[in-house]
């Protein structure tokens, strides 16, 4: 097959679909890769790396497009993009519908077979493809949540951690997933005192038993989740619905619970956001103030540090890039269902349920 690693288009986005690694086991494997020229470049991977092992390279992202016949990339297609676009051209990457009627709409009138990343499921309803960019989130939500609390960034001037002597900051964390342990770990390292909430009674018990003590867990109601705010200084959202747009578990007028400088990290904005004063942002200008809280809603958080996250990404997605590649697409969701799950549209159908309810289609 002929795969097509285009350069990511998206503000301050520097991963990119395949590393050099990942393109020589495709090759290898008798398949053809072009890169566009650059693509690499961000996450620390030279046009030369990559012709190195075997990729040929082109100038732009309308030859990538015109001559692959599958498209490997990290973010959705932007509006820019959606013309190259072929029917039955093969598209694997993040794709977030639930948060874009307008995304949706236009893979389903281009008709090519787009694959989420992100609702690739395995039975045990773990998302293989998504768990490595959720872990890197997690973490980075604690690091710019430290970053934004201090005066000079519009916080309140806590240090996470405290000092001997003067009380921790307490960090509010939505959501008990693969997003919220790993912010949970950072969070409670840095020596924070943190809540975590969830719906799901197993899970916290799970995570009552690994998390160190200077971590509590409570199920998660509004009432419950409305009583910690007060006392507040960094709140995460961790909520995920799979391939569903995140629920509003804070809203515009429990702001006003909050006391000035407090920092909300909304991780769930790429799926909508589960805090409803959240709108998605950029990391040139990553947070904006409501009512004297500051909002960082980064969605593509990851792409801050993309040597880590593409290396961390190709080790998710090339055994599946490897099955397509080898199969076809129909073939290989036959013979895989966590891919077959992962199949959002092809050939101008709407294959997910939800998305169609949300969106009315």
């Amino acid at each position: 097959m002929i795969i097509g690693v285009p350069k990511e288009i998206k503000k301050q986005e520097f991963r990119v679909g395949l590393t050099p690694a990942g393109v020589q086991s495709l090759v290898a494997q008798g398949h053809q890769v072009y890169v566009q020229s650059q693509a690499g470049v961000g996450s620390g991977f030279s046009d030369e790396l990559y012709m190195q092992t075997g990729a040929v390279i082109l100038p732009d992202a309308a030859s990538i497009y015109s001559t692959s016949q599958m498209i490997v990339k990290v973010k959705e297609p932007l509006a820019q993009e959606f013309p190259l676009i072929q029917a039955g051209q093969i598209l694997f990457t993040y794709f977030h519908f639930a948060a874009s009627k307008e995304l949706t709409q236009a893979m389903i009138t281009s008709k090519a077979i787009c694959i989420a990343y992100e609702t690739v499921e395995l039975p045990d309803r773990s998302l293989p493809l998504l768990t490595p960019m959720s872990e890197v989130a997690g973490r980075m939500s604690i690091q710019v949540g430290a970053y934004f609390l201090a005066k000079a960034q519009g916080g309140k001037g806590k240090m996470l951690g405290g000092v001997p002597g003067v009380k921790p900051a307490n960090v509010v964390i939505l959501g008990g997933g693969v997003v919220g342990t790993q912010a949970a770990k950072m969070a409670a390292g840095l020596g924070a005192n943190v809540t975590i909430f969830d719906t799901n009674l197993a899970r916290l018990r799970y995570l009552e038993d690994i998390l160190p003590a200077n971590v509590s867990t409570q199920y998660s109601t509004s009432l419950s989740i409305q009583e910690c705010l007060p006392q507040a200084d960094l709140i995460v959202g961790a909520v995920l619905l799979h391939g569903a747009k995140a629920p509003h578990l804070i809203k515009k007028e429990d702001l006003k619970r909050m006391s000035p400088g407090t920092v909300l990290v909304d991780v769930a904005v790429d799926q909508g956001g589960c805090i409803e004063t959240c709108r998605p942002t950029t990391h040139e200008n990553p947070v904006f103030e409501i009512d004297g809280i500051v909002h960082y809603c980064v969605a593509n958080m990851p792409g801050a540090v993309p040597q880590t996250s593409t290396l961390a990404l190709t080790q998710a997605t090339l055994p599946y890039v490897q099955q397509i590649a080898k199969e076809g697409w129909n073939l290989a969701c036959t013979n895989n269902p966590a891919l077959a799950n992962g199949l959002t549209i092809y050939e101008g159908k709407l294959q997910n349920p939800t998305l169609a309810i949300l969106f009315d289609l």
